[in-house]
């Protein structure tokens, strides 16, 4: 069983934990930079939940291939009803388990079924995902996103190109996930940021603990494009594979393991 997770290093910085996130995947060939091909506004689409509404900007015209993914699955309510499965306050919100709803594994191992496709919004061109239901990572030479308070980002298995539906919503500036920081050996790319719903996102955080389990479940009932007012009628073709995005529980601030699972 492959366990996609938000995995935490414990360096020896001055009263600091870092905690780092797995990684995504592509760049390479796929995910070129597309100046000519930005829009004037970046889509949005609104996640929502049980505690509010929480509208997100994807960054279509500087992570085209991760943003593809996310529409893609968004749009064929793959998204819809299922739970946050793993908040930890003071680091960040995990969400896109298939498992939180269909109960066919243990959540945090779910993501999209291997082999389904989706289309890159850039390129026009017919992606497909690999075997286990992955993605490539998108680590771009020329962007360099943050993990920021707010930023959405792709989590993992902590081996390469093992992203696939599971997200999170950065609840602290986690600057040692990025990619291009080479502080710990996370890699978790920044495709979008939250643009209103700041306060719904808190309020998730405070239901969160330090295991990662919420005293309140919180479900999302739609992910819908932004002024939408219907749930997407089509059946998710994506769904469900057991091999993709788990996050495992995090281990005590003291323990010093190097690198580990959260």
């Amino acid at each position: 069983m492959t366990l996609f997770f938000l995995t935490v290093v414990f360096l020896a910085l001055p009263a600091c934990q870092a905690t780092s996130i797995g990684a995504s995947r592509r760049g390479g060939a796929f995910s070129r930079r597309i100046s000519k091909h930005a829009r004037e506004e970046n889509p949005k689409y609104v996640m929502k939940t049980s505690q509010g509404d929480i509208t997100l900007e994807l960054y279509a015209d500087k992570m085209p291939y991760t943003v593809s993914n996310f529409i893609g699955l968004a749009n064929e309510g793959f998204y819809n009803g299922l739970r946050f499965h793993r908040v930890i306050p003071n680091f960040m919100l995990q969400f896109g388990d298939p498992h939180t709803k269909d109960n066919l594994g243990p959540e945090g191992t779910g993501g999209p079924r291997g082999g389904t496709t989706f289309v890159n919004i850039a390129t026009k061109k017919v992606e497909t995902r690999l075997p286990d239901g992955s993605i490539n990572d998108e680590f771009l030479p020329d962007v360099k996103l943050s993990n920021e308070k707010y930023t959405i980002a792709m989590a993992n298995t902590g081996r390469p190109n093992s992203g696939g539906s599971q997200f999170f919503i950065n609840t602290k500036h986690n600057a040692y996930l990025d990619y291009f920081n080479k502080q710990t050996s996370s890699n978790h790319p920044v495709f979008g940021k939250v643009v209103a719903g700041m306060d719904v996102v808190d309020t998730i955080e405070k239901l969160g603990s330090a295991t990662g389990a919420l005293s309140t479940p919180v479900t999302v009932y739609s992910v819908l494009t932004s002024g939408a007012s219907t749930v997407p009628a089509a059946e998710s073709q994506a769904k469900v594979d057991t091999n993709t995005n788990s996050i495992l529980p995090a281990q005590p601030p003291h323990v010093s393991t190097g690198r580990t699972v959260i």
